[in-house]
C-alpha cells in the first residue's frame, strides 16, 4: 500500500516505537501537569516538528554529512545533552522554589512548544535511525513520493497517540492536583528523569 512493504508491520512499528518512553514524551506529560491541555498541545507541537526535521534531514541525506563529519555529529550530539540536563535541572530548581516564584508563573504554549522542540533536537541519531527504519518498509522500485508518505504516517499516528496523552494525562493531573505536594514531586521526578535521560546520552557518546 502506498509503495509501502509490509503496510500493517510499518504501522504497528510506529506505535511499538511511540510506547518507549523518551525526552519529548516527557516534556509533554510535564508540560501538561504544570500548565494544562494547552502547553501540552503546545509541547507536542514541538515535538512533532522535531521528529519532522529529523525525518526530513533523513530524507535529504543529512545523515550521511553527519556521518562524514564525525566531529559536527559529536559536537550536536554534546549540545543536546547539555541542553537537555539544564531544562531537567531547571525543573528541580522550580519544583523545590515553591509556588511563589517566578518560576512556578505559567508558561504559554508558545514557550512549552519552543521547549519540547529543543528537547526532541537533542538526540541528532534520530536522524540515522529514520534512515535505516524507511529502507525496511521500501517496495522495490517505490517512488521518492513514498518516502514523504511515510513521514504523513509517522506524524499522524504520533500526533494522534500524543494528544491522546494530553488528554489522559491533563485529567490525571487535575485528580492529583488535590493531593499536597504532588505536582511538586511530580515536577521533581520528571526533571530527574531529563537529567537521567542526558547522563546516559552522555556516557554513550563516549
Amino acid at each position: 500500500m502506498f509503495g509501502i512493504q509490509d503496510y500493517p508491520s510499518f504501522v504497528t512499528a510506529i506505535l511499538i516505537f511511540q510506547l518507549v518512553p523518551g525526552p519529548g514524551l516527557l516534556a509533554i506529560l510535564s508540560a501538561t501537569a504544570r500548565d494544562g491541555v494547552g502547553a501540552g498541545l503546545g509541547a507536542v507541537l514541538g515535538t512533532l516538528l522535531g521528529d519532522f526535521l529529523y525525518m526530513s534531514a533523513a530524507v535529504l541525506g543529512l545523515a550521511a554529512v553527519l556521518a562524514a563529519y564525525p566531529v559536527a555529529f559529536s559536537t550536536l550530539r554534546w549540545f543536546g545533552i547539555a541542553y537537555l540536563v539544564w531544562i531537567g535541572i531547571g525543573m528541580l530548581r522550580s519544583a523545590g522554589a515553591g509556588q511563589g516564584t517566578a518560576d512556578s508563573l505559567p508558561m504559554g504554549w508558545r514557550a512549552h512548544a519552543r521547549r519540547a522542540l529543543a528537547v526532541s533536537l537533542t538526540n541528532p541519531k534520530v536522524v540515522l535511525f529514520f534512515m535505516a527504519f524507511f529502507p525496511l518498509f521500501l517496495r522495490p522500485g517505490a517512488r521518492p513520493l513514498t518516502l514523504g508518505l511515510m513521514m504523513v504516517h509517522v506524524t499522524l499516528i504520533s500526533c494522534l497517540y500524543q494528544v491522546g496523552l494530553v488528554l489522559i494525562g491533563n485529567a490525571l493531573a487535575r485528580r492529583l492536583a488535590r493531593i499536597p505536594a504532588v505536582r511538586a514531586v511530580g515536577t521533581r521526578l520528571a526533571g530527574l528523569a531529563l537529567v537521567g535521560f542526558g547522563i546516559r546520552l552522555a556516557l554513550d557518546n563516549r
